[in-house]
């Protein structure tokens, strides 16, 4: 979405140079339109060497398999959003035991979307399809189906590279 009014005084933005990169301003009160990408969580579950995925039952990229993921609340932190999203899209609850790391990809809808990736320790709950996914379920690592996002894909790698780190016997 782009903004086409300035949200201080109502003027029409105007394209100008600011920090070498061409953004909208307005010409009257000099307010500066950033546009941000948007915050998301993802839950990387590892489990037995499988990895935990949703099938997406919304767009983009519906009938896909993804990690369980979505935008986080103004009202939570990053580590909540990803938490919610975990019990929202496959019933389970858990917790955040550390950053995986954070990625961006651009959304045909949304523009650009920051992804953190957390991994996540399953504390309860009963796995089954959520209010906006059509399916979920564990897959071997090495025979995943198909994923749509490459930030996915890079924070699942990451993601399998820690934990074989801290699963691995120490000598």
């Amino acid at each position: 979405m782009v903004a086409h009014f300035c949200i201080k005084c109502g003027a029409r933005l105007g394209e100008k140079e600011i920090d070498g990169k061409k953004r909208l301003s307005c010409p009257s009160c000099g307010w500066i339109y950033y546009k941000n990408p948007l915050p998301t969580a993802a839950a990387v579950v590892i489990e037995e060497n499988k990895v935990l995925l949703i099938k997406r039952g919304v767009e983009p990229k519906i009938g896909e398999w993804a990690l369980p993921s979505g935008f986080i609340e103004t009202d939570e932190t990053p580590e909540e959003g990803c938490i919610r999203e975990l019990e929202e899209e496959t019933g389970l609850k858990g917790i955040v035991k550390r950053l995986i790391g954070v990625d961006n990809e651009d959304s045909s809808i949304y523009g650009n979307v920051l992804v953190i990736g957390y991994e996540v320790e399953v504390k309860g709950g009963i796995l089954r399809a959520g209010s906006d996914t059509r399916e979920v379920s564990f897959f071997p690592i090495n025979e995943m189906p198909p994923l749509p996002f490459e930030s996915h894909k890079r924070v699942i790698e990451k993601g399998v590279k820690i934990t074989e780190k801290t699963h691995t016997p120490k000598d």
